[in-house]
């Protein structure tokens, strides 16, 4: 810390007799008013606001207090964003269900023709690497089946559907298809435990909202039969808010980086601030 910085925050915590931070989103975060400042107050008047109690209790609820079966769905465009994330929820879950750009990838280290679809070429490796690492720990690693393809990247495009390692060159997967909507969605049905983080498809194009609509609503259902289910990042944050599904799920968090550190297993400098580690 600088002292210009150390100076500061003490002067900052001279007006106050304690402290609340109730700001989860910015708690991956070492800054002044998240983190450093709760160092000059004593235990007892350092604390989080309701907001960031319920953050941390969800997060916790779905890495140490878990009722299983435990299913995470990991969406996105990258492996390389979310590498961390899966390597510790493979210590964890029962099943991971990857989804978005990111199947691709795994599609195509396993030898399937993808098509133009998105993909992470020099994660080819890594993909192989992760799918062992689930097989040896016993952890049911699940990719898409089928696609719905389009031979460009718009909502105007002529679509189609084919087997997810069948797709032809000059087309894309754009959202998963029908029968990987079922897999997706039985799965999830029998869960106890249900992490979302990331749509299964382009869900901004409303011609490629099926996939990801399924995968919430699935959600909800399990969530009616008592599953606890945490919803973050920014666009299963969209998501379940454009489908109006968000009041169907146990949680909807406020954080983006921060929830994902802290499932990546990483300790959040405005948490440890105030439980005094």
């Amino acid at each position: 810390m600088k002292e210009s910085q150390k100076a500061f925050t003490k002067k900052l915590a001279s007006y106050a007799d304690c402290y609340v931070n109730d700001a989860f989103g910015t708690a991956h975060r070492a800054h002044a008013s998240t983190a450093l400042i709760a160092a000059y107050f004593e235990a007892g008047a350092k604390m989080f606001g309701y907001l960031m109690e319920k953050e941390v209790q969800a997060v916790e609820k779905v890495l140490t207090d878990v009722n299983h079966p435990f299913t995470a769905i990991m969406g996105g465009s990258k492996v390389s964003s979310k590498i961390e994330i899966i390597e510790n929820l493979l210590n964890k879950v029962d099943n991971l269900i990857i989804a978005g750009g990111m199947t691709y990838t795994f599609t195509k280290a396993q030898g399937g023709k993808i098509g133009d679809s998105i993909v992470e070429n020099d994660k080819l490796e890594l993909a192989v690497d992760l799918l062992k690492k689930a097989a040896d720990k016993g952890v049911n690693l699940i990719l898409a089946v089928d696609a719905k393809i389009a031979d460009s990247f718009s909502n105007d495009a002529r679509t189609g559907f084919c087997r997810a390692d069948e797709i032809p060159d000059g087309w894309e997967g754009l959202d998963i298809g029908p029968e990987t909507e079922k897999i997706f969605a039985e799965t999830i049905r029998q869960s106890k435990t249900i992490l979302w983080n990331g749509p299964t498809g382009v869900f901004e194009f409303e011609n490629f909202t099926h996939g990801t609509k399924a995968v919430g609503q699935a959600i909800v259902e399990a969530t009616e039969k008592g599953a606890f289910s945490l919803v973050g990042g920014g666009d299963s944050v969209a998501a379940v808010n454009k489908f109006g599904l968000a009041g169907g799920v146990s949680y909807v968090s406020t954080g983006g980086g921060a929830l994902l550190e802290a499932i990546e297993g990483k300790v959040l400098p405005g948490i440890a601030a105030i439980r005094g580690y």
